[in-house]
């Protein structure tokens, strides 16, 4: 019995690992091809199957107009991303914080409705905000800039690192700020140097979700972007014409998996459990 259930757990294992691996074997392999190996059928093994070439790669730097010149859409994909996502953190964990740790209320309006107007925003549809946005972002002058893409992304981020923090805060016993505020810590100096440290994972796992979102992010990159501003996912979009190069969107696919997983090394080691363990007196 017990060798059954190996089998099949490892079994399970596999098949897993397969359907994840699978489109990114696909996607290396296609990477370098050319038009006619990739329409010739199925091929895998370089060199016995297809002849391995570099142009799809060399079509990312090709600023001839044949490709897609992805350097600066990636280094603001890059700019904005980030920015929002540690503005979207921070303001989120401060919300947050807030609404885990006192009671609001106003009228019949408590502190879950306030979490649930917040995490709300994610739940209505894009393109109900596109008209507001652009023409908040056309008031201020900043439709296609980086700096109105970054305001824009702070709002959509936002509801994420709220919900998300809420859930960790609200986990934390309040035991351990009056513990801290009775060994002379002020609101401010427990919310820093006592609830922060202990909630490490849940500060790594909002600021994924919020770099998820925003690096994925196309829609509002190109509604609010046109030609002096020019977002990662917008530029590989417009690879499309008449003839879909395969290889070239298969190498801009997999560079722009590259600092997800990167990402996802790094915060790694944060992502653990008992960070509580023997923090109350």
């Amino acid at each position: 019995m017990l060798g059954l259930y190996r089998f099949l757990k490892y079994t399970a294992i596999i098949a897993w690992s397969a359907f994840v691996v699978g489109p990114f074997l696909w996607a290396l392999t296609t990477s370098f091809k050319t038009a006619e190996g990739v329409v010739s059928g199925a091929r895998y093994i370089p060199w016995l199957q297809y002849k391995p070439s570099l142009e799809g790669w060399k079509n990312l730097f090709d600023r001839s107009g044949k490709g897609i010149d992805i350097v600066a859409p990636y280094l603001s994909s890059i700019t904005v991303t980030l920015s929002a996502s540690f503005i979207s953190l921070v303001l989120g964990t401060l919300a947050a914080y807030g609404l885990s740790r006192y009671k609001y209320k106003l009228g019949p309006i408590k502190n879950a409705d306030i979490t649930f107007f917040f995490i709300s925003q994610r739940i209505m549809p894009p393109i109900v905000l596109s008209i507001p946005f652009f023409l908040m972002l056309q008031a201020l002058g900043l439709l296609d800039t980086l700096l109105g893409l970054i305001l824009v992304y702070i709002a959509l981020l936002m509801p994420i690192a709220v919900w998300v923090m809420v859930d960790f805060f609200s986990s934390i016993p309040v035991e351990l700020d009056e513990t801290a505020m009775l060994d002379g810590c002020s609101p401010v100096e427990c919310f820093l140097r006592v609830i922060l440290p202990n909630c490490k994972p849940g500060l790594v796992v909002g600021g994924l979700f919020c770099v998820f979102f925003g690096w994925n992010d196309f829609f509002f990159a190109f509604i609010l972007t046109f030609t002096k501003t020019q977002l990662l996912p917008v530029a590989v979009v417009a690879l499309n014409s008449s003839v879909t190069p395969w290889w070239t969107l298969s190498a801009s696919a997999l560079i722009s998996v590259v600092p997800l997983v990167v990402l996802a090394f790094i915060v790694e080691k944060y992502l653990s459990s008992g960070n509580l363990s023997g923090a109350i007196k």
